[in-house]
């Protein structure tokens, strides 16, 4: 299994309406590097999910349950989508301050390429954010 972290500005994609929605396809990534981790996904793989722009701060994490295809929302066969499920929310959410105050996470993507929506996260650092979800 591998692990990822995909950002979205609340007021376009919400933690909130993922739950609502119990589903979506990933899509308006634009980068090139974005989108090789996409293509990269492998159904089951987990990704927490950043509110970026407000909040900034990790809220959950979904489960990829549809491996990469054409993003519906282009004609461009240069991107695509992967489907994605909500799979926990975090017991208290992880901001990009903690992120960023913790060692152990010096060497994040979030931290290193911040504009980047979609990136790999080590076990290591999948596994430490939520050792940070779960601290009051």
């Amino acid at each position: 299994m591998n692990y990822w972290l995909l950002k979205s500005e609340p007021v376009k994609y919400a933690w909130g309406q993922m739950l609502k929605d119990k589903k979506t396809f990933w899509d308006g990534v634009r980068n090139y590097q974005a989108r090789n981790n996409l293509k990269a996904m492998q159904k089951g793989d987990l990704c927490m999910f950043y509110h970026s722009n407000e909040g900034k701060e990790v809220v959950g994490i979904v489960k990829v349950v549809k491996t990469a295809y054409q993003d519906p929302t282009t004609d461009d066969s240069n991107w695509v989508v992967v489907d994605v499920a909500p799979f926990k929310a975090l017991k208290q959410p992880v901001t990009l301050e903690q992120i960023k105050s913790d060692k152990r996470l010096a060497n994040i993507g979030l931290i290193r390429q911040g504009r980047l929506s979609v990136m790999p996260l080590t076990p290591f650092e999948f596994d430490t954010i939520l050792e940070l979800s779960e601290q009051s």
